[in-house]
């Protein structure tokens, strides 16, 4: 089994099993047998919280700082909100509202941003100075986040039979080398590939070049969970040499994955959720009559952007 940090065992009573979705129809507009490993249904709507719990109950610390779009922050608060702790968490200010809601729903403190005048980390520094005695966490780049997402890749490697290869939405990395992580303390070899927005595809670029490349500034793709700048030290160390290659991603795709996972198979999926599915549609040839496992990383999507997107009016 993976990991030997104190709590797994916690953790792995936490969570719920990742759901396993098969939809014929998805089938035929792949190409290929699409198996959907849906996180949507996890506690609080995304895989986030297997990282964010794991980390939570690792650090000493009574209050915890990290940045967000939004996922790791809502699931950082429930995290705290079970162990009696307290978060504050740096989020865009154009986030989406539901996911703001979230955060404070779950007892969060919420430090809104305007990341084109002041980026994320600026923030959570500043706030760690004036709260001296907080400990300021990451959402993906943690051996304690990875190994909470290692859960993940475990539970997918005692089903390997069901497919050939899998896709894993990219932003900065602590799902995949969460899964990398998962699959080899399980002996699993099945080829893991990432799915990046192409508008933001940092990951591709440093794999291209053998080192980490960072964005400029946060990308504006309508995948806001992978808004990131660039991967984690950490993540880079494991993704470098444990994944097959990264699929660029246009955001058209995007959105046809996730008007398809709607409307094909009844699974509300934010646009960073619908990844993995989008790469598949656009590499269409690489899976052709494959089993390939999508995972499906949350569900938590503003109403009024899943409206927009399924043209609603």
């Amino acid at each position: 089994m993976v990991q030997t940090y104190e709590g797994v065992d916690r953790l792995r009573q936490l969570i719920r099993p990742t759901t396993i979705i098969r939809c014929d129809a998805i089938d035929q507009l792949a190409g290929a047998k699409v198996v959907l490993a849906s996180e949507t249904f996890q506690r609080t709507g995304s895989f986030k919280f297997r990282a964010a719990f794991n980390v939570a109950q690792n650090v000493q610390s009574k209050t915890l700082i990290a940045a967000s779009s939004g996922n790791f922050g809502q699931a950082l608060a429930h995290a705290c909100q079970i162990l009696g702790k307290s978060c504050i968490i740096v989020m865009p200010h154009n986030s989406m509202a539901v996911k703001i809601e979230a955060v404070k729903r779950y007892g969060g403190n919420v430090d809104l941003l305007n990341v084109s005048e002041k980026t994320r980390t600026h923030r959570v520094e500043e706030l760690a100075e004036e709260n001296p005695d907080a400990c300021i966490v990451s959402a993906f780049d943690d051996p304690f986040v990875i190994a909470g997402n290692a859960t993940l890749g475990e539970e997918l490697a005692y089903k390997e039979g069901l497919f050939d290869a899998v896709v894993v939405p990219v932003g900065g990395g602590g799902l995949i080398s969460g899964i990398i992580r998962g699959f080899s303390s399980s002996s699993c070899t099945k080829p893991i590939y990432g799915a990046e927005p192409a508008i933001a595809n940092d990951a591709s670029r440093s794999l291209k070049e053998g080192r980490i490349v960072r964005n400029e500034k946060e990308p504006q793709t309508i995948a806001d969970g992978v808004r990131t700048l660039s991967l984690g030290e950490h993540n880079w160390r494991i993704i470098r040499d444990g994944i097959k290659g990264i699929i660029e991603v246009p955001e058209d795709k995007i959105v046809e994955a996730v008007r398809a996972l709607f409307t094909l198979a009844n699974l509300k999926v934010e646009p960073t959720g619908a990844l993995s599915l989008a790469a598949v549609l656009t590499e269409p040839e690489r899976f052709a009559g494959k089993s390939v496992c999508c995972i499906v990383s949350g569900g938590n999507v503003d109403p009024a952007v899943l409206f927009n997107i399924l043209g609603c009016q």
